[in-house]
């Protein structure tokens, strides 16, 4: 099961707020880790600074001998240490509350500053970081300089960044849920428009597809999508009108066929009739049944057509080839008509060479059929594009507009036409439509010339 956008865009944008939040803590923890460090340090050197300075100052053997608890006070904790000794002799004072090992230090010399440098990071046995340092102070009595050896477990340090860490984690934790709920919340609240676009579509049905959404109303972000589904509707729209006048249309063509043959036969079987009329009723009943039959093939092969399964055997074509059996086979059809053939056709083109020779056959016939008598019917063609042209009446520019839908005629009367079905031009357009190409109409000035468009 697939998460929802809401979760998904919650989860990233928390991880991303994880992220910045622990890369933000990492570096103030260690700013701060590093400044209480140099703080500590500074304190550690200026004690022993203030140290070297007294026992300078003073008799420092005879100091140490009466006053031992000054140094013990001047430490302020039981984790700090501070020995005083000569060189490589046993301590003069030593106040080590902790117990812990002398840290071996090389000490800074009398007469040099004392810097955070002198400064050693060590630490403890249960991991607890020690900080120690030395330095020789002049004396006005003993033996030499005397080495003063002072450090100091960082308990405190080691607590407040324990405690620091703990708030860093706690913080992005808390920062996470809170932009998790609000993402949830303002992702929840941005998509409601897209739900309720989603629960309209699903509204939709046959009754409703002239409905469409008003993009202007909405996100810019949703305006491409409402902008497809407006598109699918009407395609949609247009489909289902298309489908009802086929419906229609073919109801009609049928249905006067239908009643012919009903009429005829109903008159024929009221009375005894001679061999010669009952010879004579079923030619006319075979004409029309032959007809009804040429229209069912045709609607058949319009439905294939409109499979996107459907396969073309698609081929290089000699184009003079097939015009010539084309002239041949319309050449009788012509002269029957008292009009004259000239087909010009040079060169190939890739096509499917039944279906072009139908689509071809289909507008031959049509020219032939409504072309003036004594003109001349012409196929030629330039490149990939075919061009079948006759003289006859001009076609308005609306009938234009529908001479490639269904069952449809010029002649808005409908009435059943004895020379076709109304599907050859449908047929054409479903034939180039296959073929990924177009077909094209142009009429004017008595001149009508249709276009098979082909591919390269």
């Amino acid at each position: 099961m697939k998460r929802s956008l809401t979760l998904r865009l919650s989860l990233m944008l928390a991880l991303v707020v994880v992220a910045v939040m622990a890369l933000s803590g990492i570096v103030l923890y260690h700013s701060l880790a590093r400044q209480i460090e140099q703080r500590d340090d500074g304190a550690l050197v200026t004690r022993l600074d203030q140290v070297r300075t007294l026992l300078g100052n003073e008799d420092a053997v005879q100091m140490i001998q009466q006053k031992p608890g000054l140094f013990a006070n001047m430490l302020g904790n039981t984790e700090s240490l501070l020995v005083l000794r000569f060189p490589h002799h046993p301590p003069l004072i030593e106040v080590n509350p902790g117990k812990r090992t002398i840290p071996h230090i090389t000490p800074v010399a009398a007469n040099k500053p004392l810097t955070l440098a002198a400064v050693s990071h060590q630490y403890a046995a249960d991991g607890t970081p020690f900080i120690a340092a030395a330095a020789l102070a002049s004396t006005q009595d003993g033996i030499g300089d005397i080495e003063i050896i002072t450090g100091r477990l960082m308990t405190e340090r080691t607590a407040t960044l324990a405690s620091y860490r703990q708030q860093i984690v706690g913080l992005a934790a808390l920062a996470t849920l809170v932009v998790m709920l609000a993402v949830w919340l303002l992702v929840r609240y941005s998509l409601r428009t897209l739900h309720d676009v989603a629960h309209t579509t699903a509204a939709i049905d046959v009754r409703q597809l002239a409905y469409r959404f008003q993009p202007d109303n909405l996100p810019q972000e949703l305006q491409p999508l409402v902008v497809a589904i407006n598109q699918m509707l009407m395609r949609l729209e247009n489909g289902f009108q298309r489908l009802s006048q086929v419906s229609a249309d073919m109801a009609h063509d049928l249905r006067t066929p239908v009643h012919t043959l009903l009429g005829q036969t109903e008159v024929a079987l009221s009375q005894n009739r001679s061999v010669a009329d009952y010879q004579a009723l079923l030619g006319s009943n075979y004409e029309e049944l032959e007809r009804m039959s040429r229209m069912i093939d045709n609607m058949l092969f319009l439905a294939k057509a409109e499979d996107p399964r459907q396969a073309i055997n698609i081929q290089s074509l000699d184009l003079a080839a097939l015009g010539q059996v084309l002239a041949d086979y319309f050449e009788g059809i012509a002269e029957e008509r008292q009009m004259t053939l000239q087909v010009n056709l040079q060169g190939s083109v890739n096509a499917d060479a039944d279906l072009l020779r139908r689509a071809l056959a289909n507008l031959l016939s049509n020219a032939l059929r409504y072309g003036t008598e004594g003109t001349e019917v012409r196929v030629f063609n330039d490149l990939h594009a075919i061009c079948v042209e006759n003289l006859g009446p001009t076609l308005a520019l609306s009938a234009q507009e529908r001479l490639f839908d269904r069952f449809w005629r010029a002649d808005d009367s409908r009435q059943l036409s004895t020379h076709g079905s109304g599907l050859g031009l449908s047929i054409v357009a479903s034939i180039m439509q296959l073929h990924q190409g177009r077909c094209e109409v142009k009429s004017e000035q008595g001149v009508t010339c249709f276009t098979l468009v082909l591919p390269e």
